[in-house]
C-alpha cells in the first residue's frame, strides 16, 4: 500500500493483485472442468485472508483459492455450478470423508515404509 492510498476514494486493487486473482480464478476453472459434480462454497473474509472459494467435487476432492466475493460468485456462474455460503450450509460430508480417506492412506503408506 502506498503512502497516499488510504486517502484515495474507494478501494482499488493494484494490477498485480488483479492479475493474481485472475490466475486464481483460472486455476479454479481448470480444476472444476476436470472433475464432475463440482460445487462452490464461499468462505468469509478473515483477518488474514480475503474471501475464499472452496470447490468440492462429487468424490469429495477439494481445492481452495483466494478470489474475493465477486470473483467466487462470477466463477460459479460462468461454470454453471451451485454456490453456497459456508457459514449457512457448512462443508459437505463428502469433503470430510475425502480428508479422512487421505489421512488413512498416508498412515498406511508410512507404516508400509517401516515394514520394508
Amino acid at each position: 500500500m502506498g503512502l497516499l492510498d488510504r486517502f484515495r476514494g474507494g478501494r482499488r486493487a493494484s494490477r498485480s493483485v488483479a492479475r493474481e486473482r485472475a490466475s486464481e480464478l483460472s486455476a479454479l476453472a481448470d480444476w472444476a472442468r476436470e472433475r464432475t459434480g463440482v460445487e462452490a462454497f464461499i468462505e468469509p473474509q478473515t483477518t488474514v485472508t480475503d474471501v475464499t472459494a472452496v470447490l468440492v467435487a462429487a468424490d469429495g476432492e477439494w481445492t481452495r483459492r483466494i478470489v474475493g466475493e465477486r470473483g467466487a460468485r462470477r466463477l460459479a456462474g460462468a461454470l454453471k455450478i451451485p454456490v453456497y455460503d459456508v457459514i449457512k450450509t457448512g462443508y459437505p460430508q463428502r469433503m470430510r470423508d475425502f480428508d479422512a480417506r487421505r489421512r488413512i492412506e498416508r498412515r498406511r503408506a508410512r507404516e508400509a515404509e517401516f515394514e520394508e
